[in-house]
């Protein structure tokens, strides 16, 4: 026999209960469906046959009165046998009709109204016959005074009787439809508070079989699949447990001590290599960031710098030979190397503002005019650039975002400088907008058709510091497409690259619009 405290006898009860709990639910919904029931046979076998006899009652004796008046008027042009067959075959089915009514059980006042509609409509069938007597013997004038008035008398007499008798059976019928929809409408509410009430209990019943059984064993099995993987940092609980989930705990614990006590040397091996392999790591990320940070110093600060060095040099030696035009040239040069300068310098200061701490920090909506906004864009990197072949297709006017105007500025420009960078002095570089047929964002283009992108790169091109195989001695940080990512998401916009090697690139920006 089972103990009280072990699993299987727990389980057994829980299952004898659950079955108990739902045969009894079932016969309580037997039970009110019965009663359901009994409201719908009364309905069926009372009312509806009673109202149905009462209703060819109604038919057949205004029939009769019709029918006693066209037997008069026939019989004044001569005999009518028509009409007293119609009038045979009415007295034929009302006979039919009250002995059918006489047959069904009523209540005291409907049988009492029956009663005076039966007493009164034998009144005026006599009044009737003595109508149609008169007819017979040709007295029709007699006949037509007795139709019009004590055999009228007596036909509303029987008409009002029946009418009251009709509306009494129609609101017993009304009543006892009503009493049945109320009767279903409680059946149905408890019926289904009695299955909410078991799901209710089933549910208390599986909780507690997931919290006292399921999620124990659970915490066995990954108990034991971590050992097996070498972690003892494993917390047994369930030992005080009377039940075979107390005996497998208290198993499980002597196995992770026994683990403990072998395990020591190796994991103090393992973490001495961690630890190494960690400062690697670390020294290799350094490495990396510096030989960025020299490539990038190397590229983007001392080709300018040179280039003002020595423009600058010669203005001053030949400052006194130069004509206006070289000196508006050389100057211009020098403006452009200082453009470029700056660029970068905001780049990077941009960059690491973001890199260090958390973006939304330095994000700062406000409602921009981005036609504005791409126009000084391409203004500026034509002054940068004055061989950049820069077509610009803005055909939507001024839409208005909500947008960080330098930020999102500095993420156009990195594009539009990136496109001019790779591409050829007098290859095309255009920028459109258009708007989808929501109107509800904005799409900026920015495409060129110099080198494009390796395909092998296009899934990594928004990473930090990566850049494409084939950008050979082609000056970059490989922090402009990371930062302009990470601009375009702060805007919850979108971007997207389409490009092929040797074909050009283009990239598309999604902005929602106000």
């Amino acid at each position: 026999m089972a103990r009280p405290q072990t699993l299987r006898f727990q389980l057994t009860v829980i299952f004898v209960f659950c079955l108990g709990l739902l045969g009894s639910v079932g016969l309580f919904s037997v039970i009110k469906l019965n009663d359901v029931n009994k409201d719908s046979a009364t309905i069926r076998d009372y009312w509806l046959p009673a109202t149905r006899t009462l209703g060819d009652l109604n038919n057949y004796t205004s029939d009769y009165r019709a029918a006693e008046a066209s037997h008069l008027i026939e019989n004044a042009q001569g005999p009518s046998v028509a009409a007293e067959a119609e009038i045979a075959r009415l007295n034929t089915g009302i006979a039919a009709a009250m002995r059918a009514y006489e047959t069904m059980p009523h209540r005291a006042h409907e049988w009492a109204l029956y009663q005076r509609f039966k007493q009164d409509w034998q009144g005026y069938q006599q009044r009737a016959a003595q109508v149609f007597d008169l007819v017979r013997h040709h007295q029709l004038t007699p006949a037509d005074q007795l139709f019009r008035g004590a055999s009228q008398q007596a036909y509303t007499a029987s008409s009002d009787a029946l009418g009251d008798l009709t509306q009494a059976t129609v609101t017993g019928a009304r009543d006892a439809s009503s009493r049945a929809a109320s009767n279903y409408a409680n059946a149905d509410n408890l019926i289904i508070g009695a299955l909410i009430a078991s799901v209710m209990v089933i549910l208390g019943l599986l909780l507690y079989i997931n919290r006292a059984i399921s999620e124990p064993l659970s915490s066995l099995v990954n108990n034991m699949r971590e050992l097996a993987a070498r972690n003892n940092r494993i917390v047994v609980t369930g030992q005080n447990r009377p039940d075979e989930i107390g005996d497998m705990a208290r198993a499980m614990l002597v196995f992770r001590n026994n683990a403990i006590e072998l395990a020591q040397s190796q994991l103090g091996l393992e973490q001495q290599a961690k630890m190494l392999s960690e400062k690697l790591q670390e020294e290799q990320r350094l490495t990396n960031l510096q030989r960025n940070f020299v490539s990038m110093v190397s590229h983007e600060f001392r080709t300018p710098l040179t280039i003002i060095d020595g423009h600058a040099q010669r203005l001053i030696a030949l400052r006194a030979k130069l004509a206006p035009q070289d000196i508006h040239e050389r100057a211009d040069k020098i403006r452009h190397s200082v453009l470029r300068l700056t660029q970068v310098m905001e780049n990077l200061l941009t960059s690491s503002r973001m890199f260090d701490s958390d973006a939304s920090l330095h994000f700062h909506p406000m409602p921009v005019a981005l036609e504005k906004m791409l126009n000084e864009v391409c203004r500026i990197q034509r002054d940068i650039s004055p061989d950049a072949d820069i077509f610009q297709n803005l055909r939507h006017g001024m839409v208005t975002v909500q947008a960080d105007y330098n930020l999102l500025y500095q993420a156009f420009s990195n594009l539009l400088s990136n496109a001019i960078k790779y591409s050829a002095a007098e290859q095309l570089v255009t920028v459109r907008t258009w708007q989808d047929a929501s109107q509800k964002e904005v799409r900026v283009s920015i495409q060129d058709q110099g080198i494009g992108i390796p395909a092998d790169d296009l899934p990594h091109i928004f990473e930090r510091y990566h850049r494409g195989a084939n950008v050979g001695g082609i000056s970059g940080t490989g922090m402009g497409l990371y930062l302009v990512k990470m601009v375009i998401d702060l805007h919850q916009g979108k971007i997207e690259v389409r490009s092929a090697v040797g074909q050009g690139t283009e990239f598309v920006v999604s902005l929602p619009t106000l």
